[in-house]
């Protein structure tokens, strides 16, 4: 298949609008749910996990959901901090796509798929505490599950 002006270009704006409703949108969201003292806070716990899952994704994360199968439970490393992935390739998952915009896509997603956890949290958890919580939920429930669903492996029966 050959990539898609048009399909980039819908991909592109749906990752503009789920960074809007991830970083500014959740994080005023939920400081509005909270007393006035830790509106700060609950906003900076919303930034901090989608900066923090968003290096994991960068660094290991895409490669562990989108990577080849192992044992059907995770992918491999192949592209650790995205290594062997030219500007111009499509993307394996999705072949009409640029695989540099698929990663960003699929990044906000994750990044967005934690920082929702922090309403559970506010009030209840230090900063600190929460950004390695954030850090390892993403390592340990959202890649391997994102790789079952996304990356071709299933669940492992």
């Amino acid at each position: 298949m050959k990539i898609a002006p048009a399909d980039n270009v819908w991909i592109l704006v749906s990752t503009a609008l789920v960074l809007l409703m991830s970083i500014p949108g959740l994080a005023i969201f939920y400081g509005g749910l909270t007393r006035t003292k830790n509106i700060l806070n609950t906003i900076m716990m919303v930034f901090g996990t989608f900066g923090v899952v968003s290096l994991l994704w960068i660094l290991f994360g895409y490669s562990l959901t989108f990577g080849n199968d192992i044992g059907g439970i995770i992918g491999n490393l192949q592209y650790f901090l995205l290594s062997g992935i030219k500007p111009s390739d499509p993307a394996p998952a999705a072949e009409n796509l640029y695989h540099y915009l698929f990663i960003f896509f699929q990044m906000t997603f994750a990044a967005i798929t934690v920082a929702l956890m922090a309403g559970a949290f506010i009030e209840r958890m230090k900063f600190s505490a929460w950004l390695i919580v954030s850090a390892l939920w993403g390592i340990f429930v959202y890649f391997p599950v994102a790789h079952w669903i996304w990356g071709g492996g299933g669940f492992p029966i």
